[in-house]
């Protein structure tokens, strides 16, 4: 059966949007640049933005937030195998606020 093409898009989406913060991130740690706080927070959002992008996947809805764990927990749920990966990208969370 194939896939709803709504849902395959938004999940896309997502996933470019998480693609593009990790490409700032890199770009904000190269010499002479250096600027951590920037890049941490881009991590944020590409961890962010991954875990939407796999809820929107499977048509799980979720509020408007930034907390890592609440989405991982949901992302869980669906995909058990995922708890490792997810606790290790929870204290990202704050810095979804910190450098602003």
């Amino acid at each position: 059966m194939p896939h709803d093409p709504a849902r395959v898009a938004d999940t896309a989406a997502w996933l470019r949007k998480a693609d593009e913060d990790l490409a700032i991130a890199k770009e904000l740690l190269k010499p002479l640049k250096a600027l951590c706080g920037g890049a941490v927070f881009h991590c944020q959002q590409a961890a962010e933005k991954a875990l939407k992008a796999f809820l929107v996947w499977y048509d799980v809805p979720f509020r408007k937030t930034h907390d890592l764990r609440e989405l991982g927990n949901a992302c869980i749920r669906i995909e058990a195998t995922l708890k490792e990966a997810i606790a290790g990208a929870i204290p990202l969370t704050e810095y979804a606020w910190r450098f602003r």
